[in-house]
């Protein structure tokens, strides 16, 4: 059994409250929703502004170039020739026809009968086959209409079923479904017209929607819907990332879709819509293949015992082993082997006690922070094989005056200096820096964020981490330091980034 999958993030998530995709977005998006295997996109409603004309304009040129115009799909409504026109003005030829699918919503909302609004669907049909436009339905409110109305649900379906339709589509348009009925209504469906095709739109207002996906599909539906990170109006849809697995691992259902891309897609979507991905969020939440408990990470270690088929390579990831107050040192020792260190035994309980102890004020320790944590305790010197070392500087900061700052840096043996001041003492350091660089004529990176976490408890040791993200030759990275001193931890974060870039 093959399940096809429409994802609506570009119509559906972008109701999302405070999402707009510029054009230039929703082309990447869409980019990035093919590559992954999505079968058909869901990609905009017609008649909403002249801007979003022409966001879907410039994504169905790029789809008509690629040969990828028959998956591009635009909600239309029951309007006569009114969102025809506009569809086929942006360039795309599949309507996604905004049907009532509850008595309800027909006689309450249009104050029309069920047989005058049956007519109105079947008129902008025939326009739209006219025009080589093709026709998905959706029954809008098709789950409190098969729940408090059925009789009028197949009353719609009789109607329309032998009209060119694709596809009639089925969604939960206030998320009240649960498992047990989103089966048993999805049953009667197919049972009832083995002929059609029908999609589930799952929407997740009780948080129910993957698992009324798996309902769906296990009652014979073979058309989802989805978004990804689970955008969309309200609580929002069912998320691709998590469709993905649960089709794959627990219905052993097949699709097209390739998983190792969906961490890549979400996290664009992240950036574009500016709605963060929650660090517990399955498959694609920054914690979820992270090891926290020390006896997780030595089962690991032996044949993978706290290990599920959720593993983090599928989805283009790497498993994790966090550092804190619940480590052990089979988790240190993970990180270690990451970085190519290996402690004695001595000196990996002092290393997990310091850690502990930092677990303990609440402070995140990464695995580019064990170095530091491994030189303070031990008092060694992790930095003695960087071609680019600190030799030496001065901070200076005075009432009225601004901070100046003054560096000696080591490039490849040779030694220079030079001074200036800033608005801080860390921007003097950064400008004094760059001096050396631009008088070497080498490129210096862009500082594009800077973030400081310090821990709770008001104590003058202890470690502040700071993390510092760089664009470099149009490639983005991030570098921490950690130290008892803000300035310093930055500092030590710009060391990284000055011979992370010399490699």
């Amino acid at each position: 059994m093959m399940i096809e999958i429409m994802d609506t993030t570009l119509r559906d998530g972008e109701q999302t409250s405070g999402v707009s995709f510029a054009a230039h977005e929703k082309l990447s998006i869409a980019q990035a929703l093919l590559d992954l295997g999505v079968n058909r996109l869901e990609i905009a409603s017609a008649r909403v502004s002249d801007g979003e004309f022409e966001a879907v304009k410039r994504v169905a040129s790029w789809a008509e170039r690629t040969g990828n115009i028959q998956k591009l799909e635009v909600l239309g409504f029951v309007d006569g020739d009114v969102s025809l026109n506009w569809i086929e003005a942006a360039g795309c030829r599949v309507v996604n026809l905004l049907c009532k699918g509850s008595y309800k919503h027909v006689t309450e909302q249009l104050r029309k009968t069920p047989e005058q609004h049956f007519a109105d669907i079947r008129s902008v049909i025939d326009l739209a086959t006219e025009r080589g436009i093709a026709v998905n339905v959706y029954l809008e409110d098709w789950s409190n209409g098969i729940k408090n109305s059925p009789e009028y649900v197949f009353q719609a379906v009789d109607s329309l079923r032998d009209l060119p339709i694709q596809r009639f589509m089925l969604p939960d348009t206030l998320g009240i479904l649960n498992p047990g009925n989103t089966y048993e209504y999805c049953k009667d469906m197919v049972t009832r017209y083995p002929d059609l095709k029908f999609d589930f739109h799952a929407h997740n207002d009780y948080d129910l929607a993957v698992a009324n996906v798996y309902s769906a599909v296990r009652a014979g539906i073979e058309g989802l819907h989805t978004t990804l990170n689970g955008l969309g109006e309200r609580a929002g849809n069912a998320p691709l990332s998590s469709v993905l697995a649960v089709l794959k691992d627990q219905l052993r259902v097949g699709t097209t879709l390739k998983e190792e891309r969906i961490n890549y897609a979400s996290r664009l979507v992240e950036t574009f819509s500016g709605v963060h991905i929650p660090p517990n969020k399955p498959i694609i939440g920054e914690h979820v293949f992270t090891q926290c408990a020390g006896v997780h990470a030595d089962g690991d270690s032996k044949n993978n015992l706290y290990c599920n088929d959720l593993l983090p390579e599928r989805f283009g990831r790497v498993r994790e082993y966090a550092l804190g107050k619940t480590s052990g040192k089979a988790n240190i020792r993970k990180n270690l082997e990451s970085l190519g260190i290996d402690i004695d035994e001595n000196s990996m309980r002092k290393v997990t006690e310091r850690i502990i102890e930092l677990g303990d004020k609440k402070e995140m320790v990464t695995t580019e922070d064990l170095p530091y944590i491994i030189s303070d305790v031990l008092h060694h010197d992790t930095m003695a094989d960087q071609r680019i070392r600190i030799l030496n500087y001065s901070l200076s900061l005075a009432q009225g005056l601004k901070p100046v700052a003054t560096l000696k840096i080591e490039i490849n043996g040779e030694a220079y200096q030079e001074s200036a001041s800033g608005d801080g003492q860390y921007d003097a350091f950064v400008r004094a820096l760059r001096k050396i660089y631009t008088d070497l004529g080498r490129p210096f990176p862009m500082l594009t964020n800077y973030s400081v976490s310090i821990p709770p408890g008001g104590r003058t040791d202890a470690f502040v981490q700071t993390i510092i993200s760089w664009n470099y030759a149009g490639v983005d990275f991030k570098t921490r330091g950690l130290d008892a001193d803000q300035t310093e931890a930055a500092i030590k974060a710009t060391l990284k980034m000055l011979n992370k870039i010399e490699q």
